[in-house]
This record gives structure tokens, C-alpha cells and sequence, in this order.
């Protein structure tokens, strides 16, 4: 089965102080590492604003969703962004793991102690 990355994320202070150039280089950077993220079978589903008029919403400001062959491809994801120095920018939740179908996640929350 797949795996999935759901990561939910505001900006730090670190992030609003700098200026246009330097958020473009990081961009620039995060840009130029997603070809070996796709070469692993990465792929990058949504990305978006949460929504916070929601019922029961994140109070995070943003979310990205990506979905991974493999563990070690979500392995690769959650490495490479923390190597890319997004954590010292933005307060990130992260949840992944392998997917299933309703019934068995429905048997996994009956297990759940």
C-alpha cells in the first residue's frame, strides 16, 4: 500500500523577518530537490490554506498532502525536508504512515487502546 504524508505548518518568526530574495533562494532550493524526490516515487498531491471556518479545524496555517510508494520514499520526504532547513522557518505537524482501506482502519481504531 501507499504511504502518505500529511503535514500541517505555520510560519516562525524566522520566516516573516526575511526579506523577498531570501525566501525566493529557499524556494529556489526546495524547487531544485524535488526531481530525487520524484525519483523515488514522490508526488506531491495538494497543497493549500487551511481552511479555519471548518468544524473542528487545524489551527495551523497551511497543510501539503504527498503520497510515497514506499516507506523508505516517505522516509526520504520527511528527511529531506527537515535537511532543506524548513523547520527552522515553520512550526510543522506531520502525519504519515501507510494507507488502508476504511474497514481495516475501522479494525485499527477498535484496537486502539
Amino acid at each position: 500500500m501507499a504511504h502518505y504524508l500529511t503535514e500541517l505548518y505555520t510560519p516562525k518568526p524566522a520566516w516573516l523577518d526575511l526579506s523577498d530574495d531570501r525566501r525566493q533562494r529557499f524556494f529556489d532550493a526546495i524547487g531544485a530537490a524535488m526531481p530525487a524526490l520524484s525519483a523515488l516515487g514522490v508526488e506531491a498531491l495538494a497543497f493549500g490554506k487551511v481552511d479555519r471556518t471548518r468544524l473542528h479545524s487545524a489551527p495551523q496555517a497551511f497543510f501539503a498532502v504527498w503520497r510515497c510508494p514506499d516507506d523508505a520514499a516517505l522516509g526520504a520526504l520527511v528527511s529531506g525536508i527537515a535537511q532543506s532547513g524548513w523547520h527552522d522557518y515553520f512550526e510543522t505537524v506531520n502525519a504519515g504512515g501507510e494507507a488502508t482501506d476504511l474497514t481495516s482502519h475501522l479494525a485499527q481504531l477498535g484496537e486502539a487502546v
